[in-house]
């Protein structure tokens, strides 16, 4: 599943794209929205809210999206078409006289009133990348089950919001705790500084050109930019123990792996 910061890219690349423009033609292929038309409305904007996207039309309608494991959204340019391999996948087209955006094997596509956009994020903790970053408020729902590993409750977006695998087990590493370590044993402050700082500086580069898309070591080089991540069995960057891996993070609903080194990463490990 996308990081949050994948998804914030995703959402500026939906803005600088379409916000502004007219919707000259729309197409939503899911069976509740088959028969909506945005045709005459205008794109305000595309922002992220975690893992969700919400596109705003003038007309008082968001479209609210989510990728998951297979979605994606592609923009075309004015005049040229998508890949005919991939008409089978497309769930949502919004056509202007300009560029045309196509929604691909998008598991989540929903049309709401804008004002009713809580129904959809509404049990989202605060989001790491918004404007609205709450610290206090995502440490209050942290410490709401002082047990928890701290893995699982870093990826429970209803804690904060944006943080998904890679992330959380980079972030574990860099603050030296297992990811089996219970919450109510973690400073929060800290890890929620370093947390909101390196979503930061993943998508810093978007404007720039820098090469800072989720790196966290500080070297962008390819196979240089992760701690733990992915480096099951290779040596730690930091002390040389072998990296480890566990089928899924402890804790975790959605079962997804936990690296570690278990000597820099202090507190308990699989049972």
């Amino acid at each position: 599943m996308p990081e949050g910061d994948s998804v914030w890219r995703v959402a500026r690349r939906l803005h600088v794209g379409l916000s502004g423009r007219v919707i000259t033609c729309s197409d939503l292929r899911v069976p509740r929205f088959a028969t909506a038309d945005l045709s005459g409305q205008t794109i305000v904007e595309t922002v992220s809210r975690g893992k969700h996207l919400l596109t705003r039309f003038d007309g008082g309608l968001t479209l609210h999206t989510h990728l998951r494991m297979d979605g994606s959204w592609s923009v075309v340019g004015a005049g040229k078409q998508l890949p005919r391999q991939l008409d089978q996948g497309v769930r949502v087209e919004l056509r202007t006289v300009g560029p045309t955006a196509y929604a691909l094997d998008m598991p989540v596509v929903e049309l709401l009133p804008t004002a009713q956009e809580s129904d959809a994020v509404g049990h989202l903790g605060p989001d790491l990348l918004g404007p609205d970053w709450d610290a206090d408020e995502a440490a209050r729902r942290l410490s709401r089950a002082p047990e928890r590993p701290l893995a699982a409750a870093l990826l429970d977006q209803r804690n904060l919001a944006g943080l998904g695998n890679l992330w959380v087990n980079e972030l574990c590493f860099l603050r030296g705790h297992s990811p089996w370590t219970a919450m109510g044993e973690v400073a929060l402050a800290p890890l929620l500084a370093l947390a909101r700082r390196l979503l930061t500086f993943s998508i810093s580069g978007t404007t720039t050109g820098a090469r800072t898309y989720q790196v966290t070591t500080g070297d962008a080089r390819p196979g240089r930019d992760h701690w733990v991540a992915g480096r099951a069995r290779q040596p730690c960057r930091r002390c040389g123990t072998t990296i480890r891996v566990v089928a899924e993070v402890p804790g975790d609903p959605e079962r997804r792996r936990a690296w570690w080194c278990p000597s820099c990463q202090a507190g308990p490990g699989p049972s």
